[in-house]
C-alpha cells in the first residue's frame, strides 16, 4: 500500500482521509486514469464543479455512487459547499472533487478549496491526468522548455490592457484560455500590444471529435478566423517575445551617453549588455566615434 493508503498490486483499497484532486477527461472519456477511477470508486465523499459531469463519467466507467454524498462545489456556491467538504475531512473522510474538466485548481474554483483544506492543515493530494493547457502546448510546436499559463483574459477594459502589458514580454511562451466568441477580439489586441508577426498556435476542442490546432502568426491566426471562424472550447499558445535588434541610431545615441561618462571599453561594455548586442561590435562603433571626433577616451 503506498502513502496515500491506496493499494500498489491493483486492488482497490480504502483511501487514506483527505482531499483528492482527481483530474478528468477534457474530451475522450477513456483519457481518465486508472487511480482516478479507483478514487471515484473508494471516496467516502464526492465534490464536483459539474455533478452532472460528473455522474456521467462514472456512468461510462462503471461507477456507482451509492449512498455516498455528492456536493456541487463551484463559483457561485463555493463560499456556502466549502464549509461542509472541509468539515468532512475534519472528520477523517476521503473527499474526491473533480473540475468540470481537466486539472483541478488550473482556471478552476477548486483552488480557494484546496487552498483553505491546506491553510487548514488538512492533508491534500491529487490524481494527476488530462489538462488543456498541456496538451495545448504539445501540440503548439512552441518551445516548452519555460512557459507560463496566464488563464483567461480579465473582462474589464483597464485590467485587460494591465495584463496584456505585463505578460507580453514575459520570455516564455505563453497559454491563455478564451471562449469563441471572444477570441477575435483578443487576437486582435494581441497583435497590436504584442505585434502580428509573433508565432502562436490556436488549438480548440483537444481529445474531442473536432479537434484543430492552427498554427501561425498571431496575425495569420486573427485574419483567418474571418473567413473561418472557431467553436468549442479554446486554448491559445503565444510564443516568446521576437527578438528585435535596435535601430543602429539608438545604439550610436547610447554610446554617445556612455562615452561621455566612461572609457571606450567600459562604454561599449555597458551599452552591449544593455541593448543585448555582441560587445565586440559594438566596441568597433564606439572606437569608430571616438575617431569620428566622439568624447576623448582619457584611458
Amino acid at each position: 500500500m503506498d502513502e496515500h493508503g491506496q493499494a500498489t498490486g491493483g486492488r482497490r483499497a480504502e483511501l487514506a482521509p483527505g482531499l483528492y484532486l482527481v483530474a478528468t477527461p477534457i474530451g475522450a472519456a477513456r483519457d481518465i486514469t486508472l487511480r482516478a477511477l479507483d478514487i471515484l470508486a473508494t471516496a467516502e465523499v464526492l465534490a464536483a464543479e459539474d455533478t452532472r459531469t460528473l455522474r456521467h463519467l462514472m456512468d461510462i466507467h462503471g461507477i456507482k455512487l451509492g449512498d455516498r454524498p455528492l456536493i456541487a462545489y463551484h463559483d457561485h456556491n463555493g463560499a456556502e459547499a466549502r464549509p461542509r467538504i472541509l468539515r468532512a475531512l475534519s472528520e477523517g473522510r476521503s473527499v474526491a472533487y473533480c473540475s468540470e474538466a481537466g486539472t483541478p485548481v488550473v482556471a478552476d474554483p477548486g483552488y480557494q478549496l484546496a487552498r483553505a483544506a491546506i491553510g487548514a492543515g488538512l492533508p491534500v493530494t491529487a490524481a494527476p491526468g488530462p489538462s488543456a493547457a498541456i496538451m495545448a502546448l504539445s501540440l503548439s510546436g512552441l518551445p516548452s522548455d519555460r512557459f507560463l499559463f496566464a488563464g483567461f483574459p480579465p473582462a474589464q477594459a483597464g485590467a485587460r490592457a494591465r495584463w496584456l502589458d505585463e505578460i507580453g514580454d514575459v520570455p516564455a511562451t505563453l497559454i491563455l484560455y478564451e471562449s469563441p466568441k471572444r477570441i477575435s477580439r483578443l487576437l486582435g489586441e494581441l497583435c497590436e500590444a504584442w505585434g502580428a508577426d509573433r508565432p502562436a498556435a490556436l488549438c480548440r476542442e483537444l481529445t474531442k471529435r473536432f479537434e484543430e490546432v492552427r498554427r501561425g502568426t498571431l496575425g495569420a491566426l486573427r485574419d483567418g478566423l474571418a473567413e473561418a471562424p472557431v467553436k468549442g472550447e479554446i486554448a491559445l499558445v503565444v510564443g516568446r517575445p521576437l527578438d528585435v535588434a535596435p535601430e543602429a541610431a539608438d545604439v550610436e545615441a547610447a554610446l554617445r551617453e556612455a562615452l561621455g561618462r566612461l572609457r571606450v571599453k567600459e562604454a561599449a561594455a555597458e551599452v552591449a549588455e544593455a541593448l543585448g548586442l555582441p560587445r565586440r561590435d559594438v566596441y568597433q562603433m564606439a572606437l569608430a566615434l571616438k575617431d569620428a571626433g566622439g568624447p576623448e577616451d582619457e584611458g
